[in-house]
């Protein structure tokens, strides 16, 4: 069992994913199974209609972008209760905040505010974690680190205030859907990330630190895709694992379904590396959108250097972010925009984040009970 918080767990964590991939629906039913749910914080209005539209006819730029922030708020509120109605008690419902995201602290503070039991955060070193809960001590803390050197980084800067995670996500760049905690496209594959490398080392890391009592669970995520690498994980001293493509498409999903056979029926070359705007590489399927961005890649970040500072929603949403700042170095796409297409399943125009390995079921989509049953004894249900 995972154990956060006083509370004995599954040891499955389902992965955040936005924009409104994993919102209340999946986050509450995973949760239910008394594992670990996960709402992704980001731009949660577009699964609400009445915040869609009082956020939709605002001309003046500061006007719309605190409108925006407001809703969001008012929409995570919203999904973090939805989720905590159908978990009734079990397992933790988490929120997944980006470091990379302008409103991240107000996120991270709503989320304590609205009850949920965990912050995970990623997407940037989350330096700054323990201060912005410092009043929610009940809320247990996940950073998202990938190599050794990050987790001690961390872990030493926390340790000066005072706090240690309640657990940690080692994510490997090389498997992992979104955005990807290395530097560089070059640098995914690198052995340094590997798990074999980072357990046993943040391991060592804890006890040279003097922590190793704490029992700190590492919770490895990025290709984990069946009941065999559940246990190779247990065996490196894993205290639980990490999915998010496979919850994605589970029947409880919160995206379309169009969204879910988009990811269960791509094919291991359909998946493909690039930078992201917010200045990450990222890992998505290769769908009409995506396809013709890459064409012409190459030639718009060497053109961005050129044009003026634009946001196509006008609400800087990124803290850096490659289109609005017109950096030749990040993408030149307004990832809000695509991501948002493909939640309500828009094949041509959306964006949809993928990790590279298979699925535990294929093309099939299951509930999540189903899922977790699997990883945890090996027994798959019957398919058609």
């Amino acid at each position: 069992m995972l154990k956060v918080k006083n509370k004995s767990l599954l040891p499955i964590v389902q992965g955040g994913m936005g924009v409104g991939i994993s919102a209340h629906r999946l986050a509450g039913a995973v949760a239910a199974e008394n594992a670990v749910g996960t709402v992704a914080s980001v731009d949660l209005r577009r699964h609400h209609p009445d915040l869609m539209e009082q956020t939709s006819r605002i001309k003046d730029r500061e006007a719309n972008k605190q409108a925006i922030w407001k809703a969001n708020c008012i929409a995570l509120d919203r999904e973090i209760r939805g989720a905590r109605e159908i978990a009734q008690g079990r397992g933790l419902v988490a929120v997944n905040v980006m470091r990379a995201v302008s409103q991240y602290q107000e996120y991270v503070r709503q989320s304590c505010e609205s009850g949920a039991d965990a912050i995970v955060m990623g997407a940037g070193l989350p330096l700054d974690l323990p201060e912005l809960t410092a009043d929610f001590p009940h809320v247990a803390l996940f950073p998202i680190l990938s190599d050794v050197r990050g987790v001690v980084l961390t872990l030493k800067k926390w340790m000066r205030k005072g706090r240690l995670p309640d657990a940690i996500v080692i994510e490997h760049p090389a498997y992992a859907g979104g955005h990807l905690g290395a530097a560089k496209k070059e640098e995914l594959e690198h052995e340094r990330f590997d798990f074999e490398v980072v357990i046993p080392g943040v391991l060592e890391a804890f006890r040279e630190l003097g922590i190793e009592s704490e029992k700190i669970p590492l919770i490895p995520a990025g290709g984990i895709n069946s009941h065999e690498k559940v246990l190779e994980m247990f065996k490196l001293g894993a205290s639980a694992v990490q999915l998010g493509t496979a919850f994605a498409v589970s029947e409880e999903g919160d995206a379309h379904i169009e969204f879910k056979k988009i990811l269960a029926g791509a094919k291991r070359e359909d998946v493909v590396e690039f930078m992201s705007c917010a200045g990450l590489p990222a890992r998505a399927v290769r769908t009409p959108w995506l396809e013709k961005y890459l064409a012409r890649e190459e030639h718009l970040m060497k053109a961005a250097e050129t044009k003026d500072h634009q946001c196509t929603l006008a609400w800087d949403c990124l803290v850096s972010c490659g289109l609005r700042d017109a950096n030749p170095k990040h993408g030149q796409f307004c990832i809000d925009h695509q991501l948002a297409a493909a939640v309500r399943g828009d094949v041509q125009k959306g964006l949809f984040f993928r990790g590279k390995a298979s699925l535990p079921f294929g093309s099939a989509i299951r509930p999540v009970h189903e899922l977790i049953h699997y990883l945890l004894t090996g027994e798959k249900p019957l398919l058609a």
